[in-house]
């Protein structure tokens, strides 16, 4: 392809960012696109190239860019709800710059493209995991005897135990996994929490949030499932603590359990072998557990 094509190209995409770039981050989405005369790749892999060596230029000239998940799909509604063109640069710059703020995005720092998006779809998924738990608690409704609203009832005490787990886990970086297993969609959720030098927890906020609502819906809906905290710092084995969801607390595992937890592959039942460097420990005590409306 020659040199002008090439410069056309980005500036093609250039008038299509606003210091934010929709990505087609998959085959499928980019062919979606295709049927629109104004977009002018025929190459996905072309495409995802000039993508990067556009996301590169802007970085040496200072720009910061925010990479968005862009769906065909998505954009289309939203040009049809503003009454405006889906096939005009323009438009898709307009529901670009939403995405913005209501769509998941990753800050570009100069990562490969190879990893940034994986990790763009990952965040896509934990916002729409996020989404579809919320909207489930919010129709668990009110408790016919006390009117309390079951949802935020449920949140508030799967933060509480959250806090609580976090709490008495030892210091270090702990890795927590939630999966929910009874609701229409089995759900998984990914929380990390580090500690910085000062020995104070850090938590991403969006990644809380979306753990502890995964973990409410299945305290609220009394739905089978396991939360698993893995704990790593300098100098001591990985210690690997779990918890079965029962009714609407977390009761713990034994060493036994957390090992054949781990210990399995949940596709196909098969053994996986242990890792030498690692504790299967009983989680510490969470203390009184219960949300103090324990009659719902």
């Amino acid at each position: 392809m020659a040199h002008t094509d090439h410069q056309t190209m980005r500036r093609v995409l250039r008038r299509e960012i606003a210091g934010t770039i929709g990505l087609l981050t998959d085959e499928h989405d980019f062919r979606a696109m295709q049927r629109y005369g104004s977009f002018s790749f025929n190459d996905h892999t072309t495409y995802l190239q000039q993508v990067e060596s556009l996301l590169r230029t802007r970085a040496a000239q200072g720009t910061h860019t925010t990479v968005a998940l862009f769906d065909p799909q998505e954009s289309a509604e939203f040009c049809t709800t503003k009454g405006i063109d889906p096939d005009i640069p323009s438009s898709r710059t307009r529901f670009t710059a939403e995405l913005a703020t209501t769509g998941p995005t990753i800050a570009y720092e100069g990562q490969p493209l190879a990893d940034l998006v994986p990790a763009l779809v990952d965040e896509g998924i934990r916002q729409a995991t996020w989404e579809y738990a919320a909207t489930l608690l919010t129709r668990l409704g009110t408790c016919a005897s006390c009117g309390e609203d079951l949802g935020r009832a449920a949140f508030a005490w799967a933060s509480d135990l959250v806090v609580r787990i976090l709490e008495t886990a030892p210091p270090g970086d702990r890795h927590l996994v939630c999966s929910v297993t009874g609701t229409p969609e089995t759900l998984l959720s990914v929380l990390h929490a580090d500690d910085n030098p000062d020995g104070v927890t850090q938590l991403d906020e969006a990644e809380a949030l979306e753990f502890t609502t995964v973990l409410a819906l299945g305290l609220g809906t009394h739905s089978p499932g396991g939360l698993v905290m893995r704990t790593s710092a300098p100098g001591t084995t990985d210690r690997i603590y779990g918890w079965r969801l029962r009714g609407d607390s977390l009761e713990p595992l034994t060493a036994g359990e957390v090992f054949d937890a781990y210990c399995t592959d949940m596709d196909t039942g098969d053994l996986i072998s242990p890792e030498s460097d690692v504790d299967y420990c009983v989680p510490p005590d969470l203390g009184e557990a219960g949300p103090t409306s324990h009659h719902h």
